[in-house]
């Protein structure tokens, strides 16, 4: 059966939007390694996945990367400003010095991340679960952190003027009313 260029068209799209075509895993370099740079940059934005890639200093801003697969990344001083990370799943991902002013969190998955230095004002971390996070230094104020899970999270220097920890579970397994 032969197929019309548009019909073939329609169909690469359609392969794309469901999670089935062949972009779906990040390509490596001829080492064997996760994409680096601009080309973690095109990877994340076109399938929302990059694990392990390396995105240091990378500018996301505003990106829309709900549901995201980035664990174990590298976005050490990126600019993730007022991006949409809802549902991210972000184990492991360093995001030392990291802009996340405003970033949508929401029930993100961010166990054992380093998000030290990070800023995170205003950011919604509403659900989110960041236990094991280390938060050393981290400003959070007027952040969201409603129902969020900071078991045994590391919060030393960490600036929490105005956020919100309605319901949230503490480093010492405690749950503020």
């Amino acid at each position: 059966m032969l197929l019309s260029r548009s019909r073939l068209s329609i169909l690469s799209t359609l392969l794309l939007v469901f999670g089935l075509g062949a972009c779906q895993t990040p390509p490596s370099s001829k080492n064997g390694a996760s994409p680096t740079g601009a080309n973690a940059t095109q990877t994340l934005l076109a399938t929302k996945r990059c694990p392990k890639c390396d995105l240091q200093g990378a500018d996301l801003a505003g990106a829309d990367l709900v549901g995201a697969d980035l664990n174990d990344a590298n976005l050490s001083q990126a600019n993730l400003s007022n991006a949409n990370l809802s549902t991210a799943l972000m184990d492991n991902v360093n995001l030392t010095a990291a802009n996340l002013q405003g970033t949508n969190l929401s029930e993100a998955g961010l166990i054992g991340a380093n998000l030290g230095q990070a800023d995170l004002t205003g950011a919604n971390l509403s659900r989110a679960s960041l236990r094991e996070a280390d938060l050393t230094g981290a400003t959070l104020n007027n952040a969201d952190l409603t129902a969020a899970d900071l078991l045994n999270a590391k919060l030393e220097a960490a600036q929490l003027d105005g956020a919100t920890l309605k319901e949230t579970l503490m480093p010492d397994g405690q749950v503020k009313p």
